[in-house]
């Protein structure tokens, strides 16, 4: 039998027998232990050590909160840090580790952090390791050097480096009511919401559904708890119209009553089954939600709190009930509320000695005398722990007379033995989920805790989430919120009758026994009241300074536990009430999240990654792809054997003597509706599109508001009150965002409306000599003749059955044209497209071929247009309008934007014949040992095969008076030296006969 584990009761599988360690050593527990309560039967006591004393710490709850046993599960070569014991469900093979110590658990020779005092205080490393002079090490030197010790010592656990071969899901969802908490308030909301007929979820955080119910002890519908939450989950499983969430933690409550869930499908198997994942990420969207996520019970704050063997009341409770293992065999237990006295009999029934029952209050009602003689407890009324006493487990704790009215101590303090303290400081509601969705939580001066704010999405509350504490109310209201929820009313029927212990709900407002010693407030983050206390005396008063100086709230925990005895601390020091002092605004996570699961199937890649309709057909065709912002590109069509360089300048140079093929879908295009979308487009661009006929589209240029270029495209006008705006493709996002800021705030009367319809289309251009041959080819519907299709004209027509939109333009520099077509269309437009071009000599060409040619003609990108340069740096000022005002021109010619020996576009020839190197700089006397005065840098760079010369765009002080001058590339870093010829920046085909031909 082990240590402390009962002879029966809980509900644990006491026949299967599973094999573990912990730190190296074997141990064993039953199916349905967690790492926690397995470690506790086997007597285990010490958990880990503290982040900043490397204080010795046990395990303090029973759930999601714990602060202190946290531990590295290894898989294999692969770590996995800052795990709750609690919430680690035990399987044969599990490994675990303790964390924070060296070079044990038991012996942590940083445990000398506890000598260090004030030293080691709130902001100590912001206050310590500044300023004192000693020796050379002066002012921030002395930080300099202390902190890459202090670096070393952060943190809890230690991330691996092995990759982790684990696979992870993503899974939309859409109900009509999710139920978030599955105890008697969640379980009654999801019967109710159901037999409406609604489409519900019911998410639990814990292997199995009934929350409180599964070890509170009490008898529902006259069976207990347990055995009725069972019913109730077992019955919802027969319903076509719920699904059952288990191991499903719901962390982030956004906009739009989205909510984001973690499920944890294989975390407690040794491996996953068949085309099982290890995590599965849910995004949630409900129509309704109801919170039932109960509560948290609190810590009281005095000396001692925090050594191995002190617990909160309730998780021992629960151990006792759900795992039959007792935390201590002689218990005392210190409250200041009736629900200690309900845990104090369970753990007497349980077979342990409870000693004493330490209540600050000096009154008591006769019912919880009565719990206490049954428990065979001795009260301390009118009494409080002031410190306690053992080493890396507790032995003893000191008790002593207490008035909760000034809080003042008084008489001789005596001991009494015990291995266990259970304190039980009154309950918080979990209003996380209820704070991420928006405003503010309301003090409740009964419960001494902050109740959830009054909705402002569509949630309902019931349970203890919403202060109700006894199960009677949770089902009540449960039932009531499912009703709601799902829209109907339902007739009246008899609720399940709850027999449960007496008490009530309400603690004293005592929250902490000032004494001698360290009193522990944040255990993770070895934050005291002392701590709290200095943050008040440094001005550190708002709660959310209070929370980043101290560091209060901000562990793995996130204050769970520590949130309210931190506020009442600030609120005595200010000598204001706590609902003054205010709470802080709970954010996601709830708790911690995978990475590996929000990246799920796109293992090894967290960015989004966005394919046009034609990536399969690139891929099947020998493209190499790469990610152009998130868009995953073709760089070059690759022949075997050949360089980058040598397959883009055969790209290119194909495109220029016959025709080339290039994928646009990732052109950021935008529709821009509505009877003003002409004035506005004439104030968002710097020259005219009011005057633009239907049918035609215009090269536009915009600025920012500070007069420096922003970005550049063309628009297209498709009717009278219809345009399509297309923006370079890494703007994209920040065009539409200029827009939408333009018209809600400072234009809000224009009747316009901009939508984004970049994944709506799919584009081809299509360039060169004979691209009109190709389109005249295979386009029914309308001709492509120059009268009918003129340079910047639009036409309609179909490509291979399909509806397509072409508009003739370039940015090759060849007579080109864009085709769009739906985008469920693009493959097969763009294969009609390429098998025309077959008898012409079309080829496909990448990203490289694209740059190289519109490096050839000159044309400006995002390299250009970076944030500095103007209009007149790039030589657009052409079209810059004095006809009419338009963002930036106000600021367009500031004296800055106009000065002499601003950086101007230029065209560079090199004159040794080696390649250049993008970012490389410009100077005009060579100097390779000493490298100075950089007069601009290479923007872009290419092999030209027009020309048969490396070439570059550069941006170079006074460019164009330079123009026909030398000068040298100096780019020490990749060794590469060299003259150049400063020259235009348009290489080839300057007048453009060939794109208007």
């Amino acid at each position: 039998m082990s240590p402390r584990r009962t002879d029966a009761g809980g509900r644990i599988d006491r026949l299967r027998t599973i094999r573990f360690t912990f730190d190296g050593a074997p141990y064993t527990g039953h199916a349905g232990d967690t790492l926690a309560s397995a470690l506790l039967a086997n007597g285990v006591t010490l958990f880990g050590r503290s982040f900043k004393y490397h204080r010795p710490r046990g395990v303090l709850t029973a759930g999601v909160e714990e602060p202190n046993a946290l531990v590295t599960v290894l898989r294999g070569e692969v770590r996995e840090p800052n795990i709750a014991a609690t919430m680690v469900e035990i399987y044969d093979g599990l490994t675990a580790v303790s964390q924070n110590r060296f070079p044990s658990l038991a012996w942590d020779v940083s445990a000398a952090n506890q000598l260090g005092g004030k030293l080691l205080s709130a902001g100590f490393y912001y206050k310590t390791f500044m300023g004192p002079a000693i020796g050379p090490l002066k002012s921030t030197r002395f930080w300099m050097f202390c902190e890459h010790f202090i670096r070393r010592a952060a943190g809890l656990g230690r991330a691996g480096t092995a990759a982790d071969s684990a696979r992870c899901e993503r899974m939309n969802a859409f109900c009509d009511v999710l139920v978030i908490g599955s105890g008697p308030a969640g379980l009654m909301a999801a019967r109710a919401a159901a037999d409406q007929g609604a489409r519900v979820i019911l998410s639990e955080l814990e292997p199995h559904y009934g929350g409180s119910a599964n070890w509170s002890g009490e008898t529902i519908d006259g069976m207990p708890g347990a055995d009725w939450a069972a019913r109730a989950a077992g019955q919802l499983e027969g319903y076509d119209n719920v699904r059952l969430l288990p191991r499903t933690t719901v962390w982030g409550y956004y906009d739009g009553n989205t909510l984001a869930a973690l499920e944890r499908v294989a975390d407690h198997k040794e491996r996953p089954g068949k085309g099982e994942p290890r995590h599965r990420y849910w995004i949630i969207r409900a129509k309704s939600v109801v919170l039932a996520t109960g509560s948290f019970e609190r810590p009281l704050v005095f000396p001692g709190n925090d050594r191995p063997g002190v617990m909160l009341a309730h998780a021992a409770e629960r151990y006792a009930n759900e795992y039959g293992v007792l935390a201590g065999n002689r218990i005392a237990l210190f409250t200041n509320n009736d629900s200690a006295y309900r845990s104090a009999l369970t753990l007497k029934k349980a077979g342990a000695a409870i000693v004493a029952i330490v209540d600050v209050r000096s009154e008591l009602s006769s019912r919880m005398r009565e719990l206490a003689d049954e428990a065979e407890a001795k009260i301390l009324f009118g009494h409080a722990v002031v410190a306690t006493e053992g080493g890396k487990a507790l032995s003893g704790v000191k008790v002593q007379r207490f008035d909760m009215v000034n809080g003042a101590l008084a008489g001789e303090a005596r001991s009494i033995q015990a291995d266990c303290l259970l304190m039980s400081g009154g309950w918080s509601p979990t209003i996380h989920l209820a704070s991420q969705a928006g405003a503010k939580a309301e003090w409740n001066a009964a419960r001494q805790a902050f109740l959830p704010p009054k909705p402002t999405q569509q949630w309902i509350g019931a349970g203890a989430f919403t202060g109700s504490f006894s199960t009677a109310e949770a089902i009540a209201e449960g039932r009531a919120a499912g009703l709601l929820a799902a829209g109907g009313t339902g007739a009246p029927t008899a609720l399940p009758v709850v027999e449960a212990a007496p008490g009530g709900p309400d603690p004293a407002p005592v929250f902490e026994i000032r004494a001698n010693g360290k009193s522990f407030v944040d255990f993770q983050h070895d934050v005291t009241a002392e701590d709290v206390r200095l943050a008040h005396r440094e001005g550190f008063v708002s709660v959310e300074h209070l929370k980043r100086y101290t560091t209060l709230g901000m562990a793995t925990d996130q204050g769970k536990s520590s949130n309210i005895p931190g506020l009442a601390i600030m609120a005595e020091a200010l000598g204001k009430p706590i609902p003054e002092v205010g709470t802080t605004r709970f954010r996601p996570p709830f708790s911690a999240v995978s990475i590996g699961s929000l990246a799920a199937e796109r293992f090894g890649d967290l960015r989004p990654q966005r394919l046009t309709p034609m990536h399969d057909w690139h891929v099947a065709n020998g493209a190499t792809m790469y990610s152009a912002g998130l868009w995953y590109r073709p760089m070059i069509y690759g022949h075997p054997g050949e360089t980058i360089e040598q397959a883009y300048v055969r790209e290119a140079r194909a495109t220029r003597e016959s025709a080339g093929i290039v994928d646009v879908s990732t052109l950021g295009k935008i529709a821009v509706q509505g009877p003003d979308a002409a004035e506005f487009l004439d104030q968002v661009y710097t020259n005219m599109f009011s005057t633009l006929a239907v049918g035609k589209a215009r090269y536009g240029l915009m600025l920012r508001e500070d007069g420096l270029a922003f970005d550049d495209g063309t628009t297209w006008r498709l009717g009278e009150q219809d345009f399509l705006m297309t923006t370079t493709t890494a703007n994209a996002g920040k065009v539409m965002q200029q827009l939408e800021y333009f018209l809600d705030v400072i234009w809000p009367g224009l009747k316009v409306h901009v939508t984004s319809v970049t994944d709506e289309w799919a584009g081809a251009a299509i360039g060169g000599p004979r691209a009109r041959e190709i389109l005249a080819a295979c386009v029914t519907g309308t001709a492509v003749d120059n009268a009918t299709l003129p340079f910047m004209g639009i036409v309609h027509g179909k490509i291979s059955g399909v509806p397509v939109m072409i508009c003739r333009l370039s940015f090759s520099g060849e007579m080109a044209f864009e085709v769009y077509s739906g985008a469920g269309y693009g493959a097969h437009v763009w294969e009609a497209l390429i098998e025309a071009g077959k008898p012409f000599g079309l080829v496909t060409y990448g990203l490289e071929a694209l740059g190289t040619l519109r490096i050839e003609k000159g044309h400006v990108t995002g390299a250009e247009i970076d944030g500095r340069t103007s209009a007149r740096d790039l030589h657009l000022d052409w079209m810059l309008s004095r006809k009419k005002p338009f963002i930036g021109s106000a600021m367009m010619d500031r004296e800055g934007l106009i000065a002499p020996g601003r950086l101007e576009l230029v065209g560079l020839i090199s004159q040794d014949n080696q390649p250049l190197n993008g970012g490389a700089h410009i100077v005009e006397a060579l100097d390779e040992a000493n490298p100075h005065d950089s007069i601009g840098h290479i923007t872009a760079c290419c092999y030209s095969p027009a020309l048969g010369k490396y070439i570059a765009l550069a941006l170079v002080k006074d460019g164009k008076a330079r123009r026909g001058t030398r000068a040298h590339i100096s780019d020490p870093l990749r060794n590469r030296f060299g003259p150049v010829e400063i020259v235009s920046n348009h290489f080839f085909d300057p007048d453009g006969s060939r794109m208007h031909g």
